[in-house]
C-alpha cells in the first residue's frame, strides 16, 4: 500500500493547521490547570476559556453567554435534538421535523425519541438534494417541538436554505436547530431566526475531541451531559481548554479565509467534476451550483465505490465512499438513496472533499488515477 500523497477526504476530517497548534501548545504543556480550581493555574485555564468563548461568539456575530463547547458535533447535536424533545414534551408537543439525508447524529436520536412516542417526520431531498421551504411550510403543526435541517449535506455538500427555513420555523414560533458542522468556513452563517446551531472543530483544521453549540437567549434548554455545573450548568465535565482554545483559532481561521479559499477550490472543483463525467457512466450527486466548493460526489454505477477507494489508496490517493462515520457499512448510503439513487447507484459513488492545502497538482492526481480505474 502506497503512502498517502493525496488527502481528499476533508469532509472526513481535516489535519490541525500549524496556527492551531501554536495556540493548543502551551494548553497542554504548561497550562494545564483545571478551570474550575481557585488557585492560579486553574484561573489561568479560566480566563483562556471565557476568551475563547468570546473570541467564537464575536465570530459567530452572537453574545458570549450563548455558546457553550462539547466535545464535538455529535454531542452538540445530540444535545440539540434530545434538549428540545425534553421541551416539547413538557409542553405536549411530540412532533419533529427534520430531513431524509441527515447525519446519523441527528437520525440516530431521532430513531430513539420515534420508540418514545415522537412523530418523526423526514421531508424529502428529491435528486438535487436541497430540502423546499414549501415542503416544511406544509408539515408544520401547533404540536411541532422542533425542526432540525442541517446547513450543508455531509455527503453531497448540497447548501440547503437554512435562512428560508428559519425564518418559516420563526413564523410558527416553532424552535428550529441546524448542523452546520460541514457550513462552517465553507458558506455564510446567519443566524438570523436559528434557535441552536452545531458547529465541530476537527472539520476546521482544529483537534478531535472539540466542538460547540449556540442557543439563542430565551430558547428553553436542558443539559444532555449532567454531573458538575461547568459552563453554567449547560454542560458538566471539566472543560477541554487546549481545545476549546484550538477550535478559537481556528474557527477565527476559517471566517478570515473563507472568500480566498472558495476562489481556489471552485475552479478546482469544476475541473474535478468536468473530467470525472467524461467517465463511462458517470453521475454527479446533487446539485451541481448549489454545493460547496470543496464538495464532489460521483457514482460509477456497475463499479463498487469501496473497491474505488482502495484502489486509489493503492496509488496514494485518499478519498471516501460516503460519511466516515459509516465506513464498514454494506448499506448503500442513506443520503443518495433519500435523493432517489438505486442501491446500485449509491453504493458505487465516492466522495472527493478538498481543503485550503488541497492544489492543482492534486486534482490533476486524482483524475488521472481515475481514468486509468474506470477505464
Amino acid at each position: 500500500m502506497s503512502e498517502t500523497t493525496v488527502y481528499l477526504d476533508n469532509a472526513a476530517t481535516t489535519r490541525i493547521s500549524d496556527s492551531v497548534l501554536e495556540a493548543m501548545l502551551p494548553w497542554l504543556r504548561e497550562g494545564y490547570g483545571n478551570a474550575s480550581s481557585v488557585y492560579s493555574l486553574g484561573r489561568k485555564s479560566a480566563i483562556a476559556l471565557n476568551k475563547a468563548r468570546a473570541a467564537c461568539a464575536e465570530i459567530l456575530g452572537c453574545q458570549t453567554r450563548e455558546v457553550f463547547f462539547t466535545s464535538g458535533g455529535t454531542e452538540s447535536d445530540n444535545t440539540a435534538v434530545f434538549s428540545a424533545a425534553s421541551v416539547g414534551r413538557e409542553q405536549g408537543k411530540r412532533r419533529i421535523i427534520t430531513s431524509a439525508f441527515e447525519h446519523h447524529a441527528v437520525l440516530e436520536p431521532l430513531k430513539r425519541l420515534e420508540k418514545d412516542g415522537f412523530d418523526i417526520v423526514y421531508l424529502p431531498v428529491y435528486r438535487e438534494g436541497i430540502v423546499r421551504p414549501a415542503d416544511l411550510e406544509a408539515a408544520l403543526t401547533p404540536d411541532t417541538a422542533l425542526v432540525t435541517v442541517m446547513t450543508v449535506n455531509n455527503e453531497t455538500g448540497t447548501v440547503q436554505p437554512a435562512a428560508e427555513l428559519a425564518a418559516i420555523c420563526a413564523e410558527h414560533k416553532v424552535p428550529f436547530h441546524t448542523d452546520a458542522v460541514q457550513a462552517f468556513g465553507n458558506v455564510p452563517i446567519d443566524l438570523k431566526n436559528v434557535d441552536m446551531m452545531s458547529l465541530s472543530g476537527h472539520k476546521l483544521h482544529a483537534a478531535k475531541g472539540v466542538g460547540l453549540l449556540y442557543v439563542k437567549d430565551g430558547t428553553p434548554f436542558r443539559p444532555y451531559i449532567l454531573g458538575g455545573a461547568q459552563q453554567s450548568g449547560r454542560r458538566a465535565g471539566t472543560e477541554n481548554i487546549a481545545g476549546i482554545v484550538g477550535l478559537a483559532r481556528a474557527m477565527s481561521d476559517a471566517a478570515a479565509d473563507m472568500d480566498a479559499k472558495n476562489a481556489k477550490l471552485l475552479p478546482l472543483r469544476e475541473k474535478l467534476i468536468t473530467a470525472l463525467s467524461e467517465l463511462p457512466g458517470a453521475m454527479l450527486n446533487g446539485s451541481r451550483e448549489k454545493r460547496i466548493a470543496s464538495n464532489v460526489n460521483v457514482s460509477f454505477p456497475g463499479k463498487e465505490g469501496e473497491t474505488l477507494v482502495l484502489r486509489l489508496d493503492l496509488m496514494g490517493i485518499a478519498v471516501s465512499s460516503g460519511s466516515a462515520c459509516t465506513s464498514g457499512s454494506l448499506d448503500p448510503s442513506h443520503v443518495l438513496t433519500a435523493m432517489g439513487l438505486s442501491h446500485d447507484e449509491a453504493r458505487s459513488a465516492i466522495r472527493i472533499t478538498m481543503s485550503k492545502y488541497t492544489e492543482p497538482a492534486d486534482i490533476d492526481a486524482l483524475i488521472s488515477a481515475m481514468k486509468t480505474i474506470i477505464n
